[in-house]
């Protein structure tokens, strides 16, 4: 399953939910006939544009649907694997698999559908398949220099174009259903009548412009990542938040109170160097993460933002504020302001008034209690575990 922000399918669910989806894929493919190799190679005659349509309408779904979730902040981007492009093994590659699709009638997955039915050509091809896989693992030493030769890296396509996920998603849906609708039109040359499968046309047509109208609205959605750091670094001068003073947090640290949670947002360098006991590190972007949502989900939790300034601490309330999370607050002045102040407390002058007193005599006590407290809890301190991207795809 897709990273979903909150974490709602666990890992041992998802084997189940893997299972439920592959068998759901089967069925589809074998309902819309891709266990014949007839229908499958009509894409390169002319004749039948099924498996255009289809895989084109299955891309554009996922792509739309991961669109919205990205917008709507229900799906973690970050964590989406995108696999590595070698351009000249994926050239070679394309290429080896298209004949193999034009003189087999199959391709990977839909022969195992079909030798799922019994087909023999379709249990030929598959074995076929293994010894090709066999022949590429066993002379990979030959092969390794064209698999990994131009190697691009975890590219996508919006990134190299250099234009807007929304704008290029409705440009594939563009090209998805004008694709569609010159298919149409070469069936029909080709077989000198309509496609009885396209019938009615008025509801395939309605389809076909609902379709436009959800890729034109991928360009008014854009990752909500990017939306809110952008308005973040505007909207902090005139956001009013809640404020944890540095005496308070220095209290709440030598009481070791249980219900606090300190979200340190400098870079991992300096977290590493000195962090605050009940510190979990974590940049800007990483608040719309599965591992952010796990944290500030957790109830009967104040969480109090830390960076070395109060505008990234700003930002960053901004942003989950944004995001639907509550019962939070920032670090009066910064952490360069906690150390300065208690850290390596030094009283300006004598002590007059009863509250300078109360705040001498316990800032005295936290510049001696709290080093060792933060020493100990740096050398106890488990290294946090990480969402990964998971390694997969077709």
């Amino acid at each position: 399953m897709g990273p979903l922000v909150p974490d709602l399918i666990g890992n041992e669910l998802n084997f189940v939910v893997a299972i439920l989806i592959g068998i759901a894929f089967g069925f589809i493919l074998e309902q819309a006939g891709f266990s014949t190799s007839k229908k499958l190679v009509g894409l390169f005659y002319g004749y039948d544009f099924t498996v255009l349509r289809v895989f084109f309408t299955a891309g554009i779904t996922a792509m739309i649907g991961v669109v919205a979730l990205g917008h709507f902040g229900l799906l973690d981007l970050s964590l989406i694997y995108v696999n590595p492009t070698f351009l000249w093994s994926a050239l070679v590659g394309g290429l080896i698999m298209g004949l193999g699709f034009v003189i087999g009638g199959f391709c990977p997955g839909t022969s195992v559908c079909a030798a799922a039915i019994g087909k023999i050509d379709a249990m030929i091809f598959v074995v076929g398949g293994f010894l090709g896989v066999f022949i590429f693992a066993e002379g990979y030493p030959w092969f390794e220099t064209l698999y990994k030769a131009e190697d691009w890296g975890n590219v996508t396509l919006f990134d190299t174009l250099g234009t807007s996920q929304g704008i290029f998603a409705f440009g594939m849906t563009f090209m998805a259903v004008g694709a569609f609708w010159f298919t149409t039109w070469v069936e029909k040359k080709v077989n000198g009548k309509e496609n009885p499968e396209l019938q009615p046309k008025k509801l395939y047509l309605g389809l076909g412009l609902t379709l436009f109208v959800l890729g034109i609205a991928t360009i008014f959605m854009p990752e909500r990542r990017t939306e809110l750091l952008a308005d973040a670094a505007t909207a902090v001068s005139n956001q009013k938040m809640d404020v944890t003073t540095i005496d308070e947090l220095a209290f709440r640290l030598l009481d070791k109170d249980p219900k606090l949670q300190i979200v340190d947002l400098r870079n991992a360098t300096e977290f590493q160097k000195f962090s605050l006991p009940n510190s979990t590190n974590m940049t800007l972007e990483e608040l719309f993460g599965k591992d952010a949502s796990k944290i500030l989900s957790i109830k009967n939790k104040h969480i109090v933002f830390v960076a070395d300034n109060e505008v990234d601490e700003k930002k960053a309330a901004y942003i989950v504020e944004e995001l639907g999370y509550r019962n939070f607050s920032i670090l009066e002045g910064g952490l360069s302001f906690f150390k300065k102040e208690i850290l390596e407390y030094k009283p300006a002058g004598e002590p007059k008034t009863r509250q300078e007193i109360d705040t001498h005599k316990f800032r005295q006590r936290a510049v001696k209690e709290l080093p060792a407290l933060i020493q100990n809890a740096k050398k106890g301190a488990a290294p946090k575990k990480k969402s990964t991207r998971v390694i997969g795809g077709c």
